[in-house]
């Protein structure tokens, strides 16, 4: 309802009384019924059945503020019982991290790090899992996902470093002392992070009202969707993701406006996603390296990776890995995590020959004293064909060694930010690929109008 047609109450009685054109009719009639009535019998029987009482504005006022103060109670109470629920929400979470989820209680639980990093990935999925559509979350699940990030992040405040500081005394003398500071990894990472949630959340709510809308009905259809973005073209979306929601467009298409504001979210989404991923690689890279995964490692790195890769890595002066890629023909995002763990246990097995003579320098110190060692050499090119073949398919799943150093991490610090990161990288990837979505179905579309 508007506002200006709304009802206005002044502060005074007038707001509660009949007007003068209601009761000019009563008013003989009002004064013979009083005056029959003695002042002791003068009561509300004595009043005409259709008169109202003198008294009822006053009467009604007390009833309002009684039926308010009932309602304020029952808000009250109604707060209060939520906040109880939460309360309980929220002991419940906290002791399962306090005990590793290991609900026996006999310390057989995986540890705090990783406790933390399911807790994050978990809120992720109770939050985004059920949100398929450009659209803002449910005010519940917003307040949710900022109430309970901001108490798992609240653990980085207490991570900290010791640094030696200066201090002036009274006398003029200084002092060396050491004092804390946040941890420099997390304090780097961390506002970052927390900007990118900003940013994605407001992406969402800027979808408040849009010109196109979604189907619920039926499955994907590989004429009006795009296999999900990936950086460079690729071929229609597959049938793997019914369960989405098509989007529609009016049958004159998107106006440009709606067209430009597609683009502008889709180009800042992306930024977001390359943001998230470049800090939850760097995160990854600086996870200690179980040794399950060290002693699983194969003696030969050309055994893991394959006679035909091996020999195009060796045999050529110039490696394009996006050459290699495209002779390998790879058919699904399977065999695509199949190789990655196969490129990537061989470069760490070349890695470890290249340092077998020195194995306490670091990977960066042996490359630079040993440049045009074989397996140096062989080493950097599975890098490189890794990230390429990353590339090709960003929402590739994690390889065995990213499972296996999230598993075995001890970190909490690394953990939040690994997890942070990923989640966020996740989502930004999803509204990429809506837009991409809405506006492959716009270009049809369009296309189909052109034809007729």
């Amino acid at each position: 309802m508007d506002l200006d047609q709304s009802p206005t109450h002044s502060g005074d009685s007038s707001g509660y009384c009949r007007t003068n054109s209601e009761t000019s009719g009563f008013s003989e009639q009002l004064t013979d019924d009083f005056n029959s009535c003695s002042s002791e019998t003068n009561s509300p029987l004595c009043w005409p059945a259709t008169a109202r009482s003198p008294f009822r504005p006053t009467l009604s006022r007390f009833g309002a503020i009684r039926r308010d103060h009932k309602v304020q109670k029952e808000d009250e109470l109604n707060d209060q019982k939520l906040t109880d629920l939460e309360l309980e929400m929220m002991k419940e979470r906290f002791s399962k991290l306090l005990l590793g989820e290991d609900m026996s209680g006999s310390g057989k639980g995986v540890s705090t790090a990783v406790t933390v990093s399911n807790a994050i990935t978990n809120l992720y999925v109770s939050v985004f899992g059920q949100h398929q559509r450009l659209e803002p979350l449910f005010p519940d699940k917003k307040r949710t996902w900022k109430r309970e990030m901001a108490c798992l992040l609240s653990v980085c405040d207490y991570i900290v470093e010791f640094v030696p500081a200066s201090q002036n005394l009274q006398n003029r003398l200084s002092m060396e002392m050491m004092i804390t500071q946040p941890r420099s990894d997390i304090d780097i990472n961390l506002p970052a992070l927390i900007k990118l949630d900003a940013l994605l959340i407001e992406i969402l709510d800027s979808f408040q009202e849009t010109e196109f809308w979604y189907d619920e009905q039926g499955s994907m259809s590989g004429n009006l969707r795009t296999k999900s973005f990936q950086g460079v073209p690729q071929p229609q979306r597959k049938e793997d993701k019914w369960w989405l929601p098509i989007p529609c467009v009016p049958a004159g298409g998107l106006s440009e406006t709606a067209k430009k504001h597609l683009r502008q979210k889709r180009d800042s989404a992306n930024q977001i996603y390359k943001a998230a991923m470049a800090i939850n690689s760097s995160i990854l890279s600086d996870m200690t390296i179980p040794h399950s995964y060290i002693a699983s490692l194969p003696k030969s790195g050309r055994t893991s990776v394959g006679d035909t890769i091996y020999r195009y890595m060796i045999s050529t002066s110039k490696f394009l890995p996006e050459y290699l890629l495209d002779c390998l023909n790879i058919s699904s995002e399977h065999e695509a995590l199949e190789l990655a763990d196969r490129i990537e246990a061989s470069m760490f097995t070349w890695r470890q020959k290249a340092c077998s003579n020195d194995p306490k320098s670091s990977w960066e110190t042996v490359k630079e004293h040993m440049e045009g060692n074989k397996n140096v050499v062989l080493a950097e090119r599975a890098e490189i064909l890794l990230f390429a073949l990353k590339q090709r398919f960003p929402e590739l799943a994690q390889t065995t060694l990213d499972t296996s150093k999230i598993q075995y991490n001890k970190d909490v610090g690394q953990a939040i930010l690994e997890s942070y990161s990923r989640v966020l990288e996740g989502l930004a990837f999803n509204i990429v690929s809506w837009i991409e979505d809405v506006l492959f179905v716009d270009k049809s579309m369009a296309n189909q109008q052109d034809e007729c």
